[in-house]
C-alpha cells in the first residue's frame, strides 16, 4: 500500500492559478469602475443644466466630496461584513460620485491633454502592476514610506491651496506620480498575498469582497495617477 504524495510540480502552479484568478477579477472590477466613472463624467460634463445646478450650490458640491470620502472609508473598513450585493452597490456608487466631480476636470483641460494623460497613466500603471507580479522583491517594507509620502502630498496640497505656488504645485505633482506608481506595485502585491494566504478556502462571497476591495485600491491608484499626470502634461482650455 503506497502513501499519497502531492505532486510538487503542480502545487506551485495551482497557487499561481489562484493568484492570477483573483488578480484578473480585481482588474475586471477596477475596469468596470473606471468605465462607470468615465460615463458619468462625460454625461455630467455634457449637461449644462446639471453643471449649473452643481456650481450654483457650493453645499451640494461639498456634499459630493464628503460623500466620496465617506464611501471610500466605509468600504475599506467594513467591506468584510457587507453582503456581495451591498459591496457591489457601494463600489458602483463611489465610482459614479467620482465621475460627477471629475466632470469639472474634463471641462478644465483640452481633449488632447486628457487623452495624453490617460495614455501615459494606462502605460505606467500596467508597467508597475506587471513589475509587482514578476519581481522577487517584497515591497511590504516600502508600504509605510508610501503612506508617509501620501500624507505629505495631502498636507502640501492643502498648504499650497492658500500659497498658490507654482513651484510647490510642480513638486507635489511629481512626488504624487512617484508615490502612486509605488502604491500601484505595492497594492498589486498585497492582492497577491491575500490570494496566497486565503488559498482555496475563499467562499464565493469572500471572493467577490476581496475582488472589490482590491479593485478599489487599484482604482484609487489609477485615478490619482491620471490626475497628477494631467497636472504635469495637461493644457487648460
Amino acid at each position: 500500500m503506497s502513501d499519497y504524495r502531492p505532486d510538487l510540480a503542480t502545487a506551485p502552479s495551482a497557487t499561481a492559478d489562484r493568484e492570477r484568478s483573483l488578480l484578473r477579477n480585481v482588474y475586471l472590477w477596477m475596469t468596470g469602475g473606471l468605465v462607470l466613472t468615465a460615463v458619468v463624467a462625460l454625461g455630467v460634463a455634457s449637461s449644462p443644466d446639471l453643471l449649473r445646478a452643481i456650481v450654483s450650490s457650493p453645499l451640494l458640491f461639498v456634499g459630493l466630496l464628503v460623500g466620496e470620502l465617506a464611501l471610500v472609508v466605509f468600504l475599506s473598513a467594513r467591506i468584510a461584513k457587507l453582503s456581495p450585493v451591498a459591496a457591489t452597490v457601494g463600489f458602483a456608487a463611489y465610482a459614479a460620485l467620482n465621475g460627477v466631480t471629475l466632470a469639472f476636470v474634463l471641462l478644465a483641460y483640452t481633449g488632447a491633454s486628457l487623452a495624453t494623460a490617460l495614455f501615459i497613466t494606462a502605460g505606467t500603471f500596467a508597467g508597475m502592476s506587471l513589475y509587482a507580479t514578476v519581481t522577487r522583491r517584497d515591497l511590504a517594507r516600502v508600504g509605510s514610506y508610501l503612506v508617509y509620502g501620501l500624507w505629505g502630498i495631502i498636507v502640501a496640497s492643502v498648504v499650497n491651496f492658500f500659497l498658490k505656488s507654482a513651484v510647490v504645485d510642480w513638486i507635489v505633482s511629481y512626488v504624487g506620480v512617484a508615490v502612486f506608481l509605488g502604491l500601484t506595485a505595492y497594492d498589486t502585491q498585497v492582492i497577491q498575498r491575500w490570494s496566497r494566504e486565503a488559498g482555496g478556502s475563499l467562499s464565493e462571497a469572500d471572493y467577490i469582497r476581496f475582488s472589490i476591495l482590491g479593485a478599489l485600491k487599484l482604482y484609487l491608484d489609477f485615478v490619482n495617477l491620471f490626475l497628477f499626470f494631467l497636472r504635469i502634461f495637461g493644457r487648460r482650455k
